[in-house]
């Protein structure tokens, strides 16, 4: 075994267990871009930009706009000159199609490796540990993703979360490669691991390798040879753990089941400006909405809700910003209560007179629905009748609610306070359709009869 594979300093149970097990990260290449190009065989080969929200900055590149030294984040009307220029293709968020591509991606890892772990919208974590030539098979599962969804992956393959996180960069530089890559004992990992700073590594931010350079560990092979003691009293555990990792110790196990959200906001920068307080029900009206499905989702009620609303940082007009927490008696999903509690904190920190730009709600003290405590003085838990109180009516209704805009499409059912018409929603000037998820934007297949 190599210098470094595991520290002297290591307890001897800890380093019979290096390089024992094989982690796969698989990430899927430009998603966004890849997803538009997918039911657009024109844009292979085609420079492609996908834009955030309101079309504001650059969120995707093809491989050909990053040639053209355009960075991830930049404002979309600096580069715009150059766009034209090059003949850019691009293209607003879309976020449904992307959502419903991501899903399709997950379930076809999901059948070719037992345990996995979905870590993003387009990155996996598969354990590959005994199945046989690790190489082979992930051959196997990039062509069985391209083939079933067209989204091309790069896989990197280690003995540790964080070095099939390293792994992976390498397989996704080397574009003209195969789009994997293994780390194992050699120079290789020696040579990987001196020429990655230690900013660069999995969990380590800007102010942890700051820290770090103040103490002369520059690079992840300094970190992962440094000494136990001297790396817990820099970084703590959270830094030792990391540490054994580089060293081909797998500290972090795959998460099968995502944790539920501990807190889920829901916000939006409008279009135009919003000066009226019915045109801000309506957008507070449309989040809690959303907000609402992801708890019942997950399974989850919330017990407090807070509000706000802000005008635009920037302009000579007036600036306000306000927010109100409010604590529920009782955690709940049910929207229309939880529509109550974000409208009444509206009304108190509404003023008149400004332009305000983005809102959004944010759902905390999140807990499980099966485990909620009553409250005696619960409105919604006075009984009705015989059979039921207004809470249990009302967690039916939602199901009911729920279950049809699954079936029907999101917004089949929404509630008399939201808006429409969404005068405020975001802009997205250049969408594409919504290929998946939509029955009136699905792709059509002409044939010409001989």
């Amino acid at each position: 075994m190599p210098r470094g594979a595991f520290s002297d300093h290591s307890s001897p149970d800890m380093s019979l267990t290096a390089f024992s097990k094989r982690i796969a990260l698989v990430d899927c290449n430009n998603f966004y871009v890849s997803c538009e190009r997918v039911f657009q065989p024109d844009l292979q080969g085609v420079p492609v930009a996908v834009l955030s929200n309101n079309d504001g900055c650059i969120i995707a590149r093809s491989n050909e706009v990053k040639a053209l030294g355009v960075k991830m984040g930049v404002p979309y009307f600096q580069v715009r000159p150059l766009f034209e220029r090059h003949h850019v293709r691009v293209f607003s968020s879309n976020f449904a199609l992307y959502g419903d591509m991501s899903q399709r991606v997950m379930s076809t890892l999901a059948r070719l490796s037992p345990d996995f772990e979905i870590y993003s919208i387009d990155e996996c974590f598969l354990d590959m540990t005994g199945f046989g030539e690790p190489l082979e098979y992930a051959k196997e599962i990039r062509s069985t993703v391209k083939r079933w969804t067209g989204i091309g992956v790069s896989i990197g393959i280690g003995p540790s979360k964080t070095l099939a996180k390293v792994a992976n960069k390498l397989a996704k530089k080397d574009q003209t490669g195969p789009g994997i890559r293994m780390l194992e004992p050699g120079d290789e990992l020696e040579e990987t691991l001196s020429a990655l700073p230690v900013e660069g590594i999995w969990g380590i931010g800007k102010s942890l390798a700051r820290r770090l350079k103040r103490r002369k560990i520059h690079s992840a092979l300094n970190l992962r040879d440094a000494s136990d003691r001297r790396i817990t009293r820099i970084l703590g555990a959270l830094g030792q753990r990391i540490v054994y990792e580089l060293r081909g110790i797998s500290c972090l196990s795959l998460e099968e089941q995502p944790p539920a959200k501990q807190t889920i906001c829901t916000s939006r920068s409008f279009a135009r400006s919003v000066r009226t307080l019915e045109g801000l029900q309506e957008a507070i009206s449309t989040f809690v909405s959303r907000a609402a499905e992801k708890l019942r989702s997950q399974g989850s009620a919330a017990g407090v809700l807070t509000v706000y609303i802000m005008t635009s940082h920037f302009g000579e007009s007036s600036k306000y910003y306000n927010s109100l927490v409010l604590e529920l008696p009782v955690p709940s999903c049910i929207t229309h209560e939880l529509l109550n509690y974000a409208l009444i904190g509206l009304h108190r920190i509404y003023k008149k007179g400004y332009d305000y730009k983005k809102a959004g709600i944010l759902l905390s003290n999140i807990v499980p629905s099966g485990s909620i405590q009553r409250d005696l003085f619960d409105r919604l838990g006075e009984p009705a009748g015989v059979s039921e109180s207004p809470r249990r009516r009302g967690e039916r209704l939602m199901k009911t609610l729920d279950r049809i805009n699954t079936e029907f499409g999101s917004d089949t059912l929404i509630y008399a306070s939201s808006d429409l018409r969404k005068g405020w929603r975001t802009v997205r000037g250049h969408q594409s359709p919504r290929f998946t998820t939509n029955w009136r934007e699905l792709p059509l297949v002409k044939a010409l009869l001989p």
